[in-house]
């Protein structure tokens, strides 16, 4: 299989490894540590990824930004860990969401 074929299957290992992490030590892993700092720092980091990711694509590195994504992908698996929401809970709302258009997908969101 290409490694294009193979990148569902990069994000499925990534939130299994993520998921795997949630239990160990914090001096084992990046992403024990940053999981045993809790959810807001969880979140902080994703933020400070997604600006990043941001000024990549403002700038035009093609190479850059592709690396800046992983990141936000990366951090944004974490975030999610921390509140317990999984890559299957995502997957399912991104199916649920399948055949809508996004402009009537976000008018039937509940209001406030």
């Amino acid at each position: 299989m290409s490694a294009a074929g193979d990148n569902g299957a990069a994000i499925a290992r990534l939130a299994a490894t993520i998921e795997a992490r949630k239990d160990a030590a914090p001096d084992s892993s990046w992403t024990a540590k940053l999981l045993a700092k809790g959810p807001e720092k969880c979140a902080e980091k994703f933020g400070e990824e997604s600006v990043e990711a941001i000024i990549e694509a403002v700038k035009g590195d093609r190479a850059r930004l592709a690396s800046e994504a992983a990141d936000v992908l990366y951090h944004l698996l974490v975030m999610c860990a921390a509140r317990d929401v999984g890559l299957a809970e995502i997957e399912a709302e991104l199916t649920r969401r399948e055949g809508t258009s996004g402009i009537a997908e976000k008018a039937a969101r509940p209001k406030g």
